[in-house]
Formats: C-alpha cells, structure tokens, sequence
C-alpha cells in the first residue's frame, strides 16, 4: 500500500511543474480571452449568455489541480463527482489555463463529436505537438488531417485486416504468450506493451521482434513516452527534454528506414516488396519526408499505448471474474475444435467474427477501463445546447469515462459485466450502444479501432485456451491522467495441459 501511494504521490508531484508552466505561459493570452470573450455580450443588446454553473478555481492555475489528481480508473474521481453533484452534467471550470467548459452529458458528448469542424475543433496542449510533431493525426485539424486519416484507413482496410493484420495479430501473440515458462510470475503490462510495440513495429516498418534494432527502438519509445504526459520544461535531465531526444532517436531511425526503402525502389529491387505503412506511404501518398516521419510516430504511438493498456485492464478485470473466463474457454474451445476439423491451426476471419461473448468482454473492459479519459476540443462558433451558451474561443472537454461509468445508462456502472452487452433489443442497449465511445466519434473516430478490438480477441484466444492467471500481489489501475498499474499488473500463470485444454 506504501509502494502504491508513493507512486501516486510521485506521479501527481510529476505533473504539477506541467500544469504551473502550462497556465503561467498562457496566462497573459488567458487575460485577453477573458476581457475579449465578453464581446460576446457585451456592446450589443444581446442579454448576458447562460453559462453553464461552475468555479473557476484559485488565479492562475484554476482548477486543473483538483482535475488531474490521481483516482482509480474504474471512477471518475472525487473531482468530477463532487462537480457532477453540485452543478450538474455540464459545467464550466478554469483548466489548463483556459475558460473550459466539461461535460459528462451524453448527448453533448455526441454532438461535440459529430459537430468536429462547424462548431467544434481538436485543441490539444501546445506540449503534445511539440512531442509528436506539428504533422501528427492528433494535433492536426481539417483538410490535413482528413488526408492523413485516410492513409491510415486505407493501410487498415477491412481487406488488409483479413488477409495481413490477422495472421500477423496471431504470430505475435503466440511469440510473446510461448515465451511464459510455465507457473511463471511477470508484470502483465510489460507483456502487453511488448506484444503491441512488436506488432506495430512489424506493420510499420518492418521491424522484427527481438533484434537489436527493435529492441533499441522499443527503449527509445519508453523514454518517449513518460515524456508526452510529463511537464513540457525543456531543460537538461528532465523527462520532456529526454523524450525529446529519443524523438529524435526514433525519427533517425525511420529516416533510415526511410532511405534505404526509396533507394531500392529506384533500383526496382523486386525484394522491397514490404508490406507495411512505410511502403505505403512512400508509393500511396504524396505526403513529405516530414509528413511521413510524424505520421509513422504518432501511429507507433497510438497503436501502442492504448492497445496495451486495454489488453491489460482485459486480464485484470477477468482475473476477479471466474464465470467470464469460463465463458470465454467455452467460445474459444469450440473456435478451436472447429479449426481442427478443417483441418487448420491458423485463426480465420471467419473464427473472429465467431467471438461474440469475446466482443462482450472487449466492450466491457473499454467502458469500465476507460484508457481515453476525455477528449481535448476547441468551440470555434457560438453554442446553445441545453438552454447553455458556450462562447467561441472556450475550451471543452467532453470527458468520455463520465457517461460510460453513468448509473443511468448502466446498471451498476463500477462492476465489471460483459453479459450486459449481450444483444436483447431492450431500450437500455440501444442507450448503451449509443452512448459508448471509447474510440471518439465522428470525423476523428480512431482509425485503428477495428485493429485493436482484432488485437485483443485473438490475444484472449490464445490465452484463455492456454493459461491460468492469478494476481501476483494487489494492484488496480490508477489515472495519473493516463492510465496505468502501479506494480505493472504483477501475474502469475499456469499453463493449461493440452488434453486439458480440448
């Protein structure tokens, strides 16, 4: 327990110097906001707009404090369900520097999303394109990011996902889950992390699990990534000034990629017939060496972090559910004796569509779990929602674990239930269904989302059918903001006799 709060305490101590420098930056911009946002009222006969109730917190720092702090993933935290109890679903705060308005409402939620570009916009930190560079699909709005996306949807096709991201999901799952000796003890997370960083790599670039390059690669990342959600102070030894040289590492390393590629393709070597995103977006596309650099890290990023991090939440949540795991062993063992009598032993597309309690358990880990806690938009023309004005140039942030963890759209929202996700037609699914996004929405809905579900089914697959798993020693999934387990999800595995498993 002392391990646990210490790495809380750290991890808040962490962030606190990124919230100071962040609103101490943009204070004098803030300012202006403030006397310049008046104008919406002020000067014409227009009444004064209805703001949604709210504080806005101590000067300068506001309330991003009380925002930030750390809470188990499987709630909201104390600061949103003490400012859902006193104003409501939707409310206004001071965060990150800016007049913010939050919602936890559902509906607001769908139409911030569905609204992308009319009303609202992307408005990520400053510090997060700093980091993942000004051409990454996170930080990029309109036209730009449109033609990005669309690469990474054409990479992603539902075709490519049958023919190559299938058999590839699968070749690296049993990589990683061979390699467990048998009543082993490891940190799960690490395993997960490893297995998507592998994969991505693989599909990105080419890059095969276990070399030298790989492996270096995947240290640089680690470094990278305490980075992107630490205080943006680029100053010798601090965790924003190393990431930025592992940026720097990782964009050398794609450069290279990068170069050898086009060399052969301008000697029309037959062998450089690699199918990854690399190759793809030097034939497919007309982006720069720039564009292309920013677009391979940042999908590096996204098909690693969230992907791991929800497979992660899938063991841990199924570890405390017995009746789930047997659920899933039935499903699985009657995939697999199906594959026996065609005479196979290679997952098909078939088999994964066949994996509905799978999607079930893939549903409720994503809405309990919550890896993307809420999303950062701009309001970029005037809002009447609700009998609410949100003035244009406010920041809003539609906070997704609010409504999936909502009494009122789910029963008993903080137990761990994939059985309520089964199909039955009620009104409570149609509700369920429409107020679930653990991906976005809209225009700016993940390209890689059909991925990673495929990811986990074929994950658990193997799993289920191959392993026992306890908890090592106590641990629960904590939002530092990002998510991730203290002690690494320590586990300990037993593996499943063969016999035993048919």
């Amino acid at each position: 327990m002392a391990a646990m709060m210490a790495s809380i305490t750290s991890e808040l101590l962490f962030f606190l110097p990124f919230v100071l420098l962040a609103l101490l930056t943009f204070y004098t911009t803030t300012v202006a906001k403030c006397h310049g946002g008046h104008r919406w009222w002020r000067g014409t006969k227009r009444k004064r707009p209805n703001l949604p109730p709210g504080a806005t917190g101590l000067p300068f720092v506001g309330e991003t404090f009380g925002y930030l702090r750390a809470h188990p993933a499987t709630s909201v935290g104390r600061f949103m369900e003490q400012h859902i109890a006193r104003y409501g679903k939707i409310y206004r705060s001071s965060l990150f520097g800016e007049r913010t308005v939050v919602s936890a409402d559902a509906g607001l939620n769908r139409y911030i999303l569905q609204n992308e570009g009319r009303l609202f916009e992307c408005s990520y930190p400053r510090s997060i394109g700093g980091i993942l560079g000004k051409w990454s699909m996170l930080v990029l709005v309109g036209d730009p990011h449109r033609e990005m996306r669309a690469i990474s949807l054409n990479f992603l096709s539902s075709v490519r996902l049958r023919a190559v991201l299938l058999p590839e999901v699968e070749r690296h799952t049993l990589l990683v889950l061979r390699a467990w000796p048998p009543s082993s003890t490891f940190s799960a997370q690490h395993e997960a992390k490893k297995f998507t960083f592998n994969l991505m790599a693989k599909n990105i670039m080419s890059m095969d699990p276990g070399e030298e390059e790989t492996e270096r690669l995947r240290r640089e990342y680690i470094t990278f990534m305490k980075g992107v959600v630490s205080a943006p102070l680029n100053m010798p030894g601090t965790p924003y000034w190393k990431a930025l040289k592992s940026r720097a590492a990782i964009l050398g390393v794609i450069e290279r990629k990068m170069e050898e590629r086009v060399e052969k393709l301008s000697r029309q070597d037959a062998s450089v017939e690699q199918d990854d995103l690399l190759g793809w977006a030097l034939k497919q596309s007309n982006l720069s060496k720039e564009q292309i650099l920013d677009l391979l890290l940042s999908l590096l990023f996204a098909g690693h972090e969230t992907s791991s991090m929800a497979l992660a939440l899938a063991i841990f949540f199924l570890e405390g559910c017995p009746k789930a795991v047997q659920e899933l062993q039935e499903e699985h063992l009657g995939i697999a004796r199906r594959q026996r009598l065609r005479g196979e032993c290679k997952l098909s597309w078939e088999d994964y569509k066949e994996m509905v309690f799978t999607q079930c358990v893939i549903n409720e880990t994503l809405r309990l779990g919550n890896v993307v806690r809420f999303l950062h938009r701009k309001v970029i023309k005037d809002v009447h929602y609700k009998g609410y004005d949100i003035p244009s140039g406010w920041k809003i942030l539609p906070v997704l674990t609010a409504v999936h963890l909502d009494s009122s759209l789910y029963e008993d929202p903080q137990r761990f239930n994939p059985w309520r996700w089964k199909s039955n037609g009620s009104s409570a699914g149609v509700a369920q269904s429409s107020s679930f996004m653990p991906y976005g929405g809209g225009t700016r809905l993940c390209a890689g989302s059909e991925l990673a579900k495929l990811e986990m089914a074929v994950f658990l697959h193997h799993l289920v059918l191959n392993f026992r798993w306890e908890l090592a020693e106590p641990d629960q999934a904590f939002v530092f903001p990002f998510v991730d387990f203290p002690k690494g999800l320590p586990i300990r595995v037993h593996r499943i006799a063969q016999d035993e498993e048919y």
